[in-house]
């Protein structure tokens, strides 16, 4: 296999596992003080790469504002829901309902910029949905104690996934205007992103002093920290070594197997008993996703 594969099955690995972290970290901190620690956290390690590389270009100011849009719409909107969406439903279910991220982009793609969806795109957003749908419809034999499938649940996942979506044709709209690393795009986007979301958790009364709830938890603290190097930047620094070397198509469909990866973790992790159903779906919806990038 070769290096650009191996980093688009490894990002969806640490992926997989930074879940898990910060279902854990969710559980025992808040979605939006996990949200805004984490972005924090993940900002100043990517800062800290670039610095010691260099050779960035700097952002225009339309630039800046298209990413914080992209950031508010994807990582603090769209984030939040998917951390609310973990507590609720589990990882597992929760990592099915985000492949439909790719679909939902590309019809927010055709409708924003009229990019031209073909016909083995549009049966793969079928079959992604109608993985997806297999699970979350079924009985639920096959969750754990302590998560389940409902409505709230759904609702929350894919407000997570379409936040996402939204997020990263924001995005794409500020990288077609200057080429500028993936690294600098994604520290505008988290840096302005932890900037807009805490006056909101100050008026909503849902800041509290780090330092005192890491002193009083530190296993939270470990949580957070181990989630936040594994996903926001190990794994997006893996994704763009993917598409760099590997044909985007091949390091996108790779990636987006979180949630067959996340069916023996679950089970190893969370003691879920996985019905045939729920394994079925899941190789369902990651194969409707693999069709939306061929060509």
């Amino acid at each position: 296999m070769l290096f650009g594969e191996i980093a688009a099955l490894s990002a969806a690995l640490l992926w997989s596992f930074s879940s898990l972290v910060f279902t854990d970290a969710a559980k025992r901190m808040g979605t939006l003080m996990l949200n805004i620690t984490r972005m924090a956290l993940a900002s100043v390690l990517i800062l800290i790469t670039m610095l010691i590389f260099g050779g960035e270009v700097l952002p225009t100011v339309n630039q800046v504002w298209l990413l914080a849009l992209s950031g508010f719409v994807g990582l603090v909107i769209g984030d939040t829901f998917l951390f609310k969406s973990y507590t609720v439903l589990g990882p597992r279910v929760t990592s099915l309902i985000m492949s439909s991220n790719p679909a939902m982009a590309a019809i927010i793609a055709f409708l924003v910029f009229g990019e031209v969806l073909s016909a083995l795109s549009i049966i793969g957003m079928i079959v992604t949905l109608g993985g997806i749908s297999l699970v979350i419809l079924s009985k639920n034999k096959s969750e754990s104690n302590r998560f389940h499938i409902t409505k709230a649940g759904i609702f929350y996942g894919f407000m997570g996934a379409i936040g996402q979506a939204t997020g990263l044709i924001f995005a794409k709209m500020a990288l077609n205007e200057l080429a500028i690393s993936p690294l600098m795009a994604t520290l505008v986007r988290i840096s302005t992103s932890v900037l807009m979301l805490l006056p909101i958790m100050l008026v909503l009364k849902k800041w509290y002093n780090p330092v005192t709830m890491f002193r009083e938890d530190k296993k939270a603290l470990l949580l957070v920290s181990i989630g936040s190097i594994i996903g926001p930047y190990l794994g997006i620094s893996l994704s763009f070594i993917a598409i760099t070397y590997a044909k985007i198509g091949i390091a996108s469909s790779l990636m987006s197997t979180v949630p067959i990866l996340m069916l023996p973790l679950s089970r190893i992790v969370y003691k879920e008993k996985l019905t045939a159903t729920s394994i079925i779906g899941a190789f369902i919806a990651v194969g409707g996703v693999a069709m939306l990038f061929m060509k």
